[in-house]
């Protein structure tokens, strides 16, 4: 073996390469040029695999970089020594050069058979976009999801706050419907006892001015019975059948001269609208306690429009008043039909306009809603079926000590509508 190996190395009784080439010029030279230009190459690919495989650490089967860059640097080596044995025939250490890099010929070639099932199950580019492409898609089916999830929570949210508004409504409209009844009765007790004192009396007695007092005191007790009575849908009314345009242009002038000159007053009435069976005066009623909540939300002037549309399929008509004040926050809105609401000053309001307004519309078989729109300012929105419609029936009555109608269905709540 070390003779073999002694005799692998002896260089004494070779020839260099170049005397095959008769040491012609242009023949060493061209093999000169062309193997370190290979060579180059060859040494060049592993520097630039190792930068690669340094950076991408996450790269699959990394040390098969590794490998082939060995392989990749013996064969620069193979090419330099061809080279070298054109001058000097160290052919041992040429023939030890390529036995390596055959061994490491051998183990790449073989690793990379081995890794071949292996590397054909990497997605290609193709399949990496479709699996991008799939991916988005279930995102965007996710997100479509999520979005009709949460809407469908916001609107059960709102089902059970319009619930929970329709029991509080109701509630407070039973509990208001029974005192103020109760008390109206009392109250004309008390009138009609101060009416028969004040016959009584002398007409020089001092005690009628006292009386006088009591009697303005419990005629303003009365009134406001009469509102709670309308916000509880219990006030008895005189419904006749009603042309609403002509009601709101006549009504509109005795306005005109109620909330001051700052305030410009418009009209919008359709036309040919249904006539309506309803309290005519309560009608007016109802309009001039907006037009003063209106008046009160302009205190530096503005317009009061008073309009009249027809609701879809004839069956009824509306009546919308709208001011260009400062507007309702929607926490405002969600009570404002609530009796003894208010957000005036202590001593400025009573809170039961907008509760009458919304009683009386309810009474008459309409609602009172408030409409929301690009315009500053409120619009509240009256609606009444046509004469004749299923939905204007009289409630029943039942026998009382106050002439009265019966107690309606259950009450509903204000509902605010787009517009």
């Amino acid at each position: 073996m070390l003779e073999l190996l002694r005799r692998l190395w002896e260089v004494e009784n070779l020839s260099p390469h170049g005397i095959c080439l008769l040491w012609r010029p242009e023949l060493i030279w061209t093999h000169v040029v062309s193997d370190s230009l290979i060579a180059f190459a060859y040494f060049s690919i592993p520097v630039g695999l190792a930068y690669f495989v340094s950076h991408r650490r996450d790269v699959v089967f990394g040390w098969i970089f590794w490998s082939f860059a060995v392989f990749i640097t013996a064969c620069g080596a193979t090419h330099l020594m061809a080279i070298w044995t054109l001058w000097v025939p160290d052919y041992g250490l040429e023939a030890a050069v390529k036995l390596l890099t055959g061994m490491a010929s051998i183990g790449t070639a073989v690793a990379l058979w081995v890794l071949m099932p292996k590397a054909l199950t990497l997605p290609s580019p193709t399949q990496l976009r479709q699996a991008n492409e799939a991916l988005e898609a279930r995102i965007r089916e996710r997100d479509a999801a999520l979005a009709a999830l949460e809407a469908a929570n916001a609107e059960r949210q709102r089902a059970e706050e319009a619930l929970r508004q329709s029991q509080k409504m109701e509630a407070i409209g039973q509990l208001t419907g029974g005192v103020a009844h109760d008390f109206n009765n009392l109250l004309n007790v008390v009138l009609l006892n101060l009416d028969r004192v004040e016959r009584g009396l002398p007409a020089e007695s001092p005690l009628r001015k006292r009386l006088g007092d009591a009697m303005k005191g419990a005629e303003r007790a009365a009134t406001m019975t009469h509102k709670l009575l309308a916000f509880a849908r219990r006030q008895p009314l005189s419904p006749v059948s009603t042309d609403v345009n002509a009601q709101i242009a006549s009504f509109a002038e005795f306005l005109r001269g109620t909330i001051g000159s700052r305030i410009r007053i418009e009209t919008d009435l359709a036309p040919d609208l249904p006539r309506v069976n309803i309290d005519p005066n309560q009608l007016e009623n109802a309009i001039l306690n907006l037009a003063v909540n209106a008046r009160d939300a302009m205190p530096e002037g503005g317009t009061l429009t008073l309009a009249t549309r027809l609701l879809p399929g004839g069956e009824g008509l509306t009546v919308e008043v709208s001011d260009t004040g400062s507007g309702m926050t929607p926490e405002v809105e969600a009570r404002a039909f609530e009796p003894f609401f208010t957000t005036k000053p202590l001593g400025q309001g009573t809170g039961l306009g907008l509760s009458q307004v919304f009683g009386f519309a309810q009474q008459s078989g309409g609602n009172a809603t408030f409409v929301r729109g690009d315009r500053p300012g409120t619009t509240v929105r009256l609606s009444f079926p046509a004469q004749g419609s299923a939905t204007n029936r009289p409630a029943p009555t039942r026998p009382v000590p106050v002439v009265e109608p019966g107690v309606p269905p259950p009450l509903l709540p204000p509902v605010v509508v787009a517009g």
